[in-house]
């Protein structure tokens, strides 16, 4: 497998969002604005990358039988690092999204990726899957945000280009499941296509 098909792998075909519905909790719950699902992105995106990196190394030297509870040990690791500069240079994104940063840990997407990847390969084709799982993740978070965004507060990036009041499903958790699944059967028909 060359390297950038591992990376566009994450990206389109194995999409977390649309195609391997994973980390729905984050999904469903952090796309109100396009920022928040960007932030919330480039958040998991970080934790997965240097994950990966380091669980791939580590991965021959881990027993079997604890290999899970390392890993996890691992993405908390990262997970703390993230906590710590996101307190420190963006304050702001921390407190939008509170919560779902700690939540990374236990994300299926991290430790899926883990699981099924970075444990049997090599640091850099590890590196890249998490590039590209984690660019995916982002760009399906944001794609989201903005269809809520849009259609809930008639802004974009929190820039407002539509007068008045929006759909108010869409800001609230009705609008995140129509948008998603809306979105999952665009990008389904898309693949299927190519």
């Amino acid at each position: 497998m060359s390297k950038l098909s591992i990376i566009t792998k994450g990206f389109i075909k194995d999409n977390p969002t649309f195609v391997l519905v994973l980390g729905m909790c984050p999904t469903l719950a952090t796309t109100t604005s396009a920022m928040n699902g960007l932030e919330m992105g480039l958040a998991t995106l970080f934790v997965l990358v240097l994950s990966n990196m380091v669980i791939s190394a580590i991965a021959p030297l881990v027993p079997d039988k604890v290999h899970i509870p390392v890993y996890i040990v691992v993405i908390a690791t990262f997970v703390t690092v993230l906590q710590f500069v996101m307190q420190a240079y963006t304050p702001g994104a921390y407190q939008t999204l509170g919560l779902f940063i700690p939540l990374i840990v236990v994300n299926c997407i991290v430790l899926g990726r883990a699981e099924a990847f970075a444990n049997k390969n090599g640091i850099v084709d590890s590196a890249l899957d998490g590039i590209g799982i984690g660019l995916g993740f982002t760009a399906s978070l944001t794609v989201i945000g903005i269809v809520r965004e849009i259609l809930g507060s008639g802004s974009i990036f929190g820039w407002k280009f539509i007068s008045g009041d929006g759909i108010l499903a869409f800001v609230m958790a009705p609008g995140a499941f129509l948008a998603l699944g809306y979105l999952m059967v665009l990008f389904n028909k898309f693949l299927k296509k190519n």
